[in-house]
């Protein structure tokens, strides 16, 4: 049965090369098993009818029964219409066709029954249906009857070719009678039975033809709960091969580097939170199991402070250490920072990127060989061939998000044994998403701020206190500090009256006039060079403002920036405001985020700017982002590790769900760790089915 789900979607019934063709592009349905597992999006009531007499145009939707009693075709050119007058014996409405006249009119009978399905409209004081659905109402016997009539997402080029929701439902319908009492299950029967699931069969019949909203949910339910479940499943045996398999390098002790560095060179007392986390990380390495460990904390958290202390530990057991950043700012900035932490301590640290020059690159590499060099600080040129480590025991990864998987995957085969790896994000990640896209990592959070760290005030002003917001900076200015202004666009949209980046600079140039201020101007298409000369000053303190494009989001540490102006605000997701903002408040002053907007303002965005203006903590932030937007649109997920397509589950709304499951699959494999038992062979099938459809980098990280 399952080679027969995988047959190619062109040999089902009624749909051939050509509708296979734009099935395969326009909704990646290739198989039949991809149409059996496209679900519909909503449900309408199809059990009630109404009479003509009761209608009302507030009504969402109609079904009436009825005849037509006349047809006429009216207006001219692209006004012109086919009208079927259409009557239930309480009154009559029109029924209203723009396209395809002749043969709606050809197809169609007078005084014969007809069920009239749509959305009714009022017009020059009659009822009318505008491109109703219409059928015999003696119904084709070979048609799955439903109380709820399903809908599917379709699209315009599918529409066109006479695809709509309707003709797709009806090519479910073909494939569902073909492969009726031949769905084999996929969950064992004891987990069915004390879950009180209902079977696979019943579940995809129900999902596509529900004869009552009370089946739905059970097969709604039994859905998420399988696909849910088997993404448990996989990360948790998956992390239970890799703990079994993988030996890690042993950090036994705690040595000179790491003491002298705590009792000399230590900048600031540190937080519980990271006491904690530097325990847990301790635990890890010295356990003789490698570590895959995901570090979240928010902006300005500690995070460096606390993989560099991990580094020092690797020091300290004769390894050496790297930190793979995702652009040559950020590598600086971490190498800039780790040279002034280690200050005054015998320690070898390099930077390598793109930049570093032959003969510097040739020293690094010769260095690293011998062993002479200890912590090596770089950008993706870090995976390079030439790159050879004598005996590399610690990975940092920053984030990651920004690094695809074979990317990574090279980094770690640098050794004859894999290193511990420590993975770092300043993009807090909801709890639901991390147990389903880190689901193998351990997971370690800082929640807690350094001594002297002030929350940043967020404030939202809108376009018209422009003024206001000028004599704010000048203020902030004249006490010697800096401040950025955001766009998201570099050209005027003609659809979007959005500020945008060049308009901006050049009105920011006006009210803020050299040589009294210095404005410099960065974003996405200008060359790496003139990007980093611009950065460069405004670092420095040559600037005053920069003006610029999200570019400026992750990673850059300027202290003295204590103002960050977001034009447009309405236009950026939370966690990307929240990214924003976290670009100020690095010093000791009070910083300032303003999140400028126009007076239009939709829902979404005001429940958005609402939340920024009211928290300053990225998990709860990430979570009111995942319940607004939804886990694919959360920035970064893709490239980090989503690589299942979730059909039916929402990692937004179905918390509760992935922890129940997840807890499930836990039991099972503390129980039986390879699926070997005989009642789990199902099991074992699915995992290998999944396996099947996906290259596996998961023990990377």
């Amino acid at each position: 049965m399952p080679d027969y789900l995988q047959q190619e979607i062109k040999f089902l019934t009624g749909v051939g090369p050509k509708r296979a063709e734009l099935l395969n592009k326009e909704l990646k349905i290739y198989t039949f098993e991809d149409l059996l597992y496209y679900f519909p999006y909503k449900y309408i009531d199809r059990s009630k009818f109404y009479q003509i007499r009761d209608l009302n145009p507030e009504l969402p939707h109609i079904q009436l029964k009825g005849k037509i009693i006349g047809f006429e075709q009216l207006g001219g050119g692209r006004k012109k219409r086919l009208v079927a007058y259409f009557t239930d014996g309480t009154g009559t409405i029109e029924l209203v066709w723009f396209k395809g006249l002749s043969y709606i009119q050809k197809s169609l009978m007078l005084n014969k029954e007809y069920i009239v399905f749509g959305k009714p409209g009022f017009f020059g004081g009659k009822y009318n249906v505008i491109h109703p659905e219409i059928e015999d109402s003696i119904r084709n016997q070979n048609v799955i009857k439903a109380k709820l009539q399903a809908h599917y997402s379709t699209t315009e080029k599918l529409k066109k070719n006479y695809l709509p929701s309707r003709a797709i439902a009806k090519l479910i319908n073909n494939l569902l009678l073909q492969i009726k009492d031949k769905i084999n299950e996929t969950l064992p029967e004891y987990l069915i039975q004390k879950y009180k699931l209902i079977s696979l069969q019943d579940a995809l019949f129900n999902i596509h033809f529900p004869q009552n909203a009370e089946i739905l949910k059970k097969a709604i339910y039994r859905l998420k709960f399988e696909e849910l479940f088997y993404i448990q499943l996989n990360i948790l045996q998956k992390r239970s091969i890799r703990l079994n398999k993988f030996n890690g390098f042993v950090f036994s002790r705690v040595g000179d580097f790491f003491n002298r560095f705590y009792e000399e060179n230590l900048p600031f007392e540190l937080t519980n939170a990271q006491k904690r986390v530097l325990k847990e990380i301790r635990k890890d390495v010295g356990s003789g199991k490698q570590m895959n460990r995901l570090l979240q904390g928010d902006v300005g958290s500690g995070k460096t402070l606390v993989a560099l202390m991990s580094m020092l530990i690797a020091l300290d057991n004769g390894f050496q250490a790297c930190i793979m950043a995702p652009t040559e700012i950020l590598a600086n900035q971490h190498f800039e920072t780790v040279k002034k932490f280690l200050d005054g301590l015998p320690i070898n640290v390099q930077l390598l990127t793109g930049s570093t020059k032959t003969a510097a690159r040739k020293e690094i590499h010769e260095q690293l060989m011998n062993g002479e060099l200890q912590i090596l600080i770089g950008t993706h040129a870090l995976i390079e061939e030439t790159v050879k480590f004598k005996n590399l025991g610690l990975v940092v990864i920053d984030e990651q998000h920004r690094f695809g998987v074979v990317q990574r995957a090279k980094l770690w085969k640098k050794n004859h044994q894999p290193p511990h790896v420590l993975v770092m994000t300043a993009t807090p990640i909801p709890r639901t998403l991390s147990m389903t896209i880190y689901g193998d990592l351990d997971v370690s959070v800082i929640d807690e701020l350094p001594p002297g760290r002030k929350p940043i005030k967020t404030i939202h002003l809108y376009d018209s206190k422009r003024l206001r917001l000028f004599g704010f900076m000048r203020q902030q200015i004249a006490q010697g500090r800096q401040i950025y202004i955001v766009y998201p666009l570099i050209k005027e949209s003609e659809k979007m009256d959005y500020k945008d980046l060049e308009d901006g600079y050049e009105s920011i140039s006006r009210a803020f006039p050299p040589p009294k201020y210095a404005v410099s101007i960065v974003h996405g298409k200008m060359k790496a060079e003139e990007k980093e000369v611009a950065m460069n000053l405004f670092i420095k303190g040559k600037t005053h403002i920069m003006v610029a494009t999200t570019v400026i989001e992750v990673g850059v540490d300027i202290p003295n920036a204590s103002v960050m102006v977001i034009e447009s605000a309405e236009r950026f997701g939370l966690s990307q405001l929240h990214q924003l903002r976290g670009r100020v408040g690095r010093g000791a002053d009070q910083s300032y985020c303003v999140l400028m907007t126009g007076y239009k303002l939709s829902n979404e965005a005001r429940k958005r700017i609402d939340i920024m203006t009211k928290s300053n903590d990225g998990f709860e932030i990430a979570e009111a982002d995942m319940k607004l937007r939804g886990p694919g649109d959360i920035e970064g997920t893709q490239q980090s590790g989503l690589a299942f397509d979730l059909k039916i589950a929402n990692l937004g709304r179905d918390g509760q769900l992935i922890q129940y499951v997840r807890d499930i699959a836990d039991n099972i494999l503390d129980d039986d760790p390879w699926l070997e038992k005989n009642e789990n062979q199902v099991l074992k099938n699915q995992l290998k089915k999944i396996a099947y459809k996906k290259m596996d980098f998961s023990v990377i990280s």
